[in-house]
C-alpha cells in the first residue's frame, strides 16, 4: 500500500461486539474504520463515500451481504469486497467470488490472514485507480519515455501495464520465459516509483546456497559462521526506502520461502545468529520462469507466499511473439557491440535481417543479443551477414528451404510462405503483409482463397 495514505475499511456486520473489535484493531494497524449495522446501510455509505475496501458479514437482519454485495458491486466493481462468513456459509460465499468478490474469510477470523488479503485488496485497487487516471495517456509517449525497447502490441501493452503499477507500492511478480527482459521490467518499475530516489537492489536466489542466500537477504551478527568476521546487513535492509527485485523466486526452498514470508507479511527480520528485530521498508519485485501456480498445486511453492507476491503480475512476453520488435533490437544491438569492439558497422544485409525476423529466438532477447555480438565479431566487412550468425539461425534458411521445394507447384510454394510467416509472427496479419512485401489487403484476399 502506498507510503503515507490512511486506509479506510467499510464493517459492515450486525454483532457490535464484532464491529467494535474489528475497528479497533484495524485502528491499531494504523486504519480508518466505518461502520455499517446492516447492508442496506452499507450500500447507502457506499453510494456517499469512498472506501478502500469493504469487510461485510454474510447473514445479517434487513439486508444480508449476498444482496448488499450484489448492488455495491454493480455501484462500484472496483471496489474490493472480502464476505465473512461461518463455515456453513462457505458455499454462498464462493458464489460471491464468482460474481465479483474479492475473497473470503471464515469465521473466527484468522487475523493475520485478514491482515494480509485486506492488504492485497488495497494494493490491487490502487492499481486498477491508477489505470483510470492514465486510460487516456497515449501509449506512445509511454514507450518513448522508457528505456524498453520495444513498438509492438504486446510490448505496448506491459509498457502500459508498467505505467499502472509502477507509482503504487504494490507488490509485483514479475512471470517470463528466460531471456525476455524480466529484470529490466522490475528496473523500469523501480524507476517509474515513488522509490526512484532509493536503492535498486537484485538478488538471484537460483546463484546460492540456502545458507548463502539466508546471509544474503537477512544479513548476520559476527561469529555467526565461520568467516563471519564482522556484522553486515541483508539485501533486504539494504534496499531501505527503494526496491528489493528477487530474480528466480521459485528456485528457493520451502524453508526460505517461510523466512520470506514473514519478512513480507510483517516487514521485519533477524539476521542469521542475531536476536534482535529490525524493521524493513522495501518495495519487492520478484521475477520467475516458471508456473508458481502449477508449483503451488505439485506442493513445490508455498501458497500463501504465492498469493503475497501476486498481488500484481506483469507477464513479459516472449520474443517470438514481438515480430515488430526485432528490427529495432537488432539495430540497437548492432551499434551497442559495434562501439564496445571497435567495429565499423554500415549496415545489416536484407537477408540477414529477414532470417533474425523469421528465427523463433528460444532463448528470446538473451540469444538475439549474444547472436548480434557474435555476428559483430565475425564479421567481414562493414555489412552484417547471415554468414557471421550462429549456426541454428543459418540451418534455419536451409531447413525452410526444403519445406518449399517439396511443393509441386508456384501456387503451393506461395502459400506455404505466407503461412509459415503467419506463424512466425504469431498471426499478426499487418507485421506479416509487411514482411512478404505485399499489403495487408491483398494478404487477407490471399487468406480467404485458400478457405474456398
Amino acid at each position: 500500500m502506498s507510503r503515507g495514505k490512511q486506509v479506510t475499511i467499510l464493517v459492515v456486520d450486525d454483532e457490535q461486539v464484532h464491529r467494535y473489535m474489528l475497528c479497533s484493531m484495524f485502528k491499531d494497524w494504523g486504519w480508518k474504520c466505518v461502520e455499517a449495522d446492516d447492508g442496506k446501510v452499507a450500500v447507502d455509505a457506499v453510494a456517499k463515500h469512498q472506501y478502500d475496501a469493504v469487510l461485510m458479514d454474510v447473514r445479517m437482519a434487513r439486508m444480508d451481504g449476498m444482496e448488499a454485495f450484489s448492488q455495491i458491486h454493480a455501484m462500484n466493481p472496483a471496489l474490493p469486497v472480502i464476505i465473512m462468513t461461518a463455515y456453513s456459509s462457505v458455499d454462498a460465499a464462493v458464489e460471491a467470488i464468482k460474481h465479483g468478490a474479492y475473497d473470503y474469510l471464515t469465521k473466527p477470523l484468522d487475523f493475520d490472514r485478514l491482515r494480509l488479503t485486506l492488504e492485497r485488496a488495497v494494493d490491487r485497487k490502487e492499481v486498477e485507480e491508477k489505470k483510470q487516471e492514465k486510460k487516456r495517456a497515449p501509449v506512445v509517449e509511454k514507450a518513448a519515455s522508457s528505456s524498453i525497447i520495444g513498438s509492438s502490441a504486446p510490448m505496448l501493452e506491459l509498457l502500459e501495464m508498467i505505467s499502472y503499477v509502477a507509482p503504487t507500492e504494490a507488490t509485483v511478480l514479475i512471470t517470463g520465459e528466460s531471456g525476455t527482459g524480466k529484470e529490466l521490467v522490475a528496473a523500469e518499475l523501480h524507476t517509474n516509483s515513488e522509490r526512484h530516489d532509493g536503492p535498486f537492489i537484485r538478488v538471484n536466489c537460483a546463484a546460492l546456497a540456502e545458507s548463502l542466500l539466508e546471509s544474503e537477504l537477512f544479513g548476520h551478527e559476527k561469529g555467526a559462521f565461520t568467516g563471519a568476521d564482522r556484522e553486515r546487513d541483508g539485501k533486504f535492509v539494504q534496499a531501505e526506502g527503494g526496491t528489493l527485485f528477487l530474480d528466480e523466486i521459485g528456485e528457493t526452498s520451502h524453508a526460505m520461502q517461510v523466512k520470506m514470508l514473514r519478512v513480507l507479511q510483517e516487514q521485519e527480520l533477524q539476521r542469521v545468529g542475531g536476536e534482535k528485530t529490525i524493521q524493513t521498508d522495501a518495495r519487492i519485485i520478484a521475477a520467475t520462469n516458471r508456473d508458481l501456480e502449477e508449483e503451488v498445486r505439485k506442493g513445490n511453492f508455498r501458497e500463501d507466499l504465492y498469493y503475497r507476491l501476486n498481488v500484481v503480475t506483469v507477464h513479459v512476453p516472449p520474443l517470438r511473439e514481438r515480430g515488430d520488435d526485432i528490427s529495432l533490437l537488432v539495430e540497437f544491438f548492432v551499434e551497442k557491440f559495434a562501439a564496445k569492439n571497435r567495429r565499423k558497422v554500415e549496415g545489416i544485409t536484407p537477408e540477414c535481417m529477414q532470417l533474425l525476423s523469421s528465427y523463433q529466438w528460444p532463448g528470446n532477447v538473451r540469444e538475439l543479443e549474444n547472436a548480434i555480438e557474435r555476428g559483430v565479431i565475425l564479421m567481414r566487412g562493414e555489412h552484417l551477414t547471415e554468414k557471421s550468425l550462429p549456426l541454428p539461425i543459418q540451418k534455419q534458411k536451409t531447413e525452410s528451404c526444403g519445406t518449399l521445394l517439396q511443393a509441386t507447384s508456384l501456387q503451393e510454394v506461395e502459400k506455404l510462405q505466407i503461412l509459415k510467416t503467419l506463424e512466425e509472427t504469431g498471426g499478426n496479419k499487418s507485421e506479416a503483409a509487411r514482411r512478404l512485401g505485399i499489403t495487408r489487403k491483398t494478404l487477407q484476399n490471399k487468406l480467404q482463397k485458400y478457405e474456398e
